[in-house]
């Protein structure tokens, strides 16, 4: 009875990328973006029936995020948006125009998925709006496939959201728990035989509070003669399961991948006569399982055969589609890889071998899947020795910077002459269709490396000349060569490979490509630097040289699961010290080192969090060593809430740290103000994933309310970050009316 818990959507060649990416420029219609996304379901369901999978998922399609469909679905849509209808409210929620702000956007756990985080007030009104949800069951139906319908639980939207009136959103449960006891009627009527409810709320550290929640919510809604199975993921769920044990639900689904703790649990889920659902394939990682030990684990369960489902252990949504496309690849780490449709075949035959079942034509996937295994422990493209050695006889200077940071700055400024309040950008520029066709004919062999050079150069000549227009006081090269912050550094890391199709969705259209760490990771050349070292040979002012930290690469990663992480974070700093190293022997005296993912690397259960906070820092800072005390050192993180891991940002001894705070005003930089952090801070004052530029007088009030907070000898102004997603008609006006803003509130502080 093979069981996913979700799968991907973007489309195996980014169909609703590209289909969502035209209409929004106008180009097409809603009808023909609907088709897309009707063709995308029916190929989606059809190729897990093809797989064999009895349980299969409806409602885990979305045009953009599935917190905003379930904003929808509860009647749930702020008061602003409330002029708007239909997909131009919901893209409204998701992208903001020049009329809307978005909502709020953070990361979906500790995973690379970005959620909208809903916006309440306590004394909300919630109505039910099922449409979405039942359209695509009955879609599925009318293909000839039954589906579960997957909804986010109450607790999860609850403890995900935010109010605007400083209430807990868990207060709202009593308001909310009709809407959903509701729609399990609506659903029943229509002929839904099984709903999936997510819960991972659940497995972060829960308080009383949700777990008294859970438990009034799954005694309400459950509804006779419709199924509900409540779905965790990413970490164990043991209070959780002590909570449900009491309800009417018909089950529950565990991560054994990423919760081995879930153990604990099963004893129990077997007394109750339960199903439990047995997340033992791999939903967040690419490399093959090993499916003898799955079967193995299985069978050793305390818990009867009849009542086990055996599951993805989250939705497929975190891994590419499928490996068909990957013609280049080299064929070891080929055959250690399993993406999304491979996993599939994976779950079936494991569910075959547990219940004993004939294998028959999946015989020759067991005996490849059993070689895989094996040429990966020994390979030699995995080990390299020099790399294991450097690691291991690290001198002092090679693992920190020797001076303190509030000693560093006054000779910084000094030497970077850069005024108060000093205005820059994150890092990347707009990356156009002229950008993205240079790249995609250099590397199909259409023009030379002397042809494609020289064009890269024109556009950092010209976005050099914009930036000392605009008045920026640290300029940047504008990232023209790359095509993404992580794969760039990774197709020049040896260790290091890629696919060429492996695109795994990170919000709305944005996709990215993960690299894969199959080995022992070194810098065999340098990375940036002719390019940077070009770009400051333009101007007078700093160049900043933009790097990708340690901690980033790896969470933003598919990381080897052979070697113990901390070793391959660190291999991973040595790398980048190397290019630090050479960029500042090269004359560059400002270095971004960005760590945009370093808080959603967190452990979510706290006791694990020290760990993780000692190897992310030592890892930064092994990265960050080589800089002299007059190179100035910036980091940049996005949307993350910073106020308990202050002491560890201000471990990382960064000079500068750029965050975003425009969707969320103050409430971020308030955690460096509490903390009294000496270092200097870039705050974001505009949202560069909302096509809308911000007037003068929106960016000075911006200023204004960061100067609340923040002392501005310590403040620099930015964009939340890169604009590489923007056009460039948009790109600089904003960027000159934040330089305005900026001057103009500059004058009036030296006034005074």
């Amino acid at each position: 009875m093979p069981y996913v818990v979700g799968y991907p959507r973007i489309g195996e060649k980014r169909e609703l990328k590209f289909a969502l990416e035209k209409y929004w420029r106008g180009e097409t219609s809603l009808n023909e973006l609907e088709e897309v996304a009707k063709e995308l379901r029916a190929r989606h369901w059809n190729y897990q029936k093809e797989a064999g999978i009895e349980y299969i998922s409806s409602n885990d399609f979305s045009y953009y995020d599935q917190m905003i469909d379930m904003i929808v679905m509860l009647g749930a849509e702020p008061q602003e948006y409330k002029d708007l209808e239909g997909i131009d409210r919901y893209f409204a929620m998701a992208r903001g125009d020049q009329n809307h702000k978005a909502l709020p956007m953070t990361k979906w756990f500790n995973t690379n998925y970005h959620y909208f985080v809903p916006q309440l007030r306590k004394d909300m009104e919630f109505a039910l709006n099922l449409q979405k949800p039942l359209n695509e069951f009955k879609e599925a139906k009318a293909l000839g496939i039954e589906t579960k319908v997957n909804l986010i639980g109450p607790v999860t939207f609850l403890s995900l959201s935010r109010t605007i009136d400083g209430s807990d959103p868990l207060e709202l449960l009593p308001r909310v728990l009709p809407i959903y006891k509701e729609a399990m009627e609506e659903l029943k009527e229509a002929g839904v035989k099984m709903v999936q409810f997510d819960e991972p709320a659940l497995v972060k550290d829960p308080t009383q509070k949700q777990l008294e929640a859970i438990k009034q919510a799954y005694k309400v809604i459950p509804t006779k003669g419709i199924e509900s199975y409540i779905v965790t993921y990413f970490e164990h769920a043991n209070e959780a399961v002590e909570q449900l044990i009491d309800t009417p639900i018909s089950g529950i689904g565990l991560d054994f991948v990423h919760g081995p703790k879930n153990i604990q649990s099963v004893e129990e889920i077997s007394k109750s006569g339960k199903k439990l659902i047995a997340g033992v394939v791999d939903g967040r990682n690419i490399w093959v399982s090993d499916i003898d030990k799955k079967v193995q684990f299985l069978q050793e369960l305390p818990i009867e055969k009849d009542q086990v489902i055996v599951s993805t252990s989250c939705s497929l949504l975190h891994v590419p589609y499928t490996l068909a496309y990957e013609k280049k690849l080299d064929g070891n780490i080929k055959s250690w890889l399993a993406f999304a449709n491979e996993k599939l075949a994976e779950l079936r035959l494991i569910d075959k071998l547990y219940r004993g079942k004939e294998i028959g034509e999946d015989r020759e996937l067991l005996e490849a899947n059993k070689a895989a295994n094996e040429t990966r422990k020994s390979s030699l493209q995995i080990h390299n020795k020099a790399v294991q050695e450097r690691l291991a006889n690290l001198k002092p200077e090679e693992k920190e910077r020797q001076m303190r940071g509030e000693e560093r700055l006054p000779l910084q400024r000094e030497i970077l002459g850069y005024p108060m309040l000093p205005t820059t950008t994150i890092g990347s520029f707009p990356q156009t269709s002229e950008v993205r066709k240079l790249r995609r004919d250099y590397k199909e062999g259409k023009i030379s490396q002397e042809e494609y050079k020289a064009k890269i150069k024109e556009m950092i000549r010209y976005c050099v000349n914009v930036q000392e227009d605009i008045g920026l006081d640290v300029l940047v090269h504008g990232e023209f060569e790359r095509n993404d912050m992580v794969e760039y550094f990774g197709q020049m890391l040896s260790g290091v490979a890629f696919s060429e199709n492996g695109w795994v969705q990170s919000y709305g259209s944005r996709c990215v490509k993960p690299p894969i760490i199959y080995g022992d990771v070194s810098r065999p050349a340098p990375m940036t630097v002719e390019w940077i070292t070009y770009a400051q040979s333009l101007t007078d002012k700093p160049m900043k040289g933009m790097l990708t930290g340690p901690v980033t690469m790896l969470n933003w990663s598919f990381v080897r699961d052979d070697l113990d992480r901390e070793l391959v974070y660190k291999q991973m700093a040595l790398a980048i010290a190397d290019e630090v190293r050479d960029l500042q022997d090269a004359g560059i005296k400002v270095i971004q080192v960005d760590e945009a993912a370093f808080k959603e690397g967190y452990p979510l259960r706290s006791e694990n969090r020290n760990e993780y906070e000692r190897v992310a820092v030592e890892s930064f800072k092994i990265s960050t060593a080589p800089a002299r005390p007059k190179t100035q050192i910036h980091t940049h993180m996005c949307y993350s809430d910073f106020n308990d891991i202050m002491p560890t940002i201000d471990a990382m001894d960064a000079d500068v740290i750029s965050i975003e705070t425009a969707r969320n005003g103050n409430r971020l930089l308030e955690a460096f103000r509490n903390y009294h952090y000496k270092k200097e801070v870039g705050a974001g004052v505009y949202d560069i994933h909302s096509p809308r530029i911000p007037s003068k007088e929106e960016l000075i009030a911006q200023i204004e309310d960061r100067l609340k907070v923040f002392p501005a000898r310590l403040l620099w102004i930015n964009p939340d970050c890169g604009l590489k997603t923007r056009r460039w008609e948009e790109v600089i006006p904003a960027l000159t009316n934040m330089v305005e803003a900026t001057k103009d509130v500059r004058s009036r502080i030296v006034q005074l």
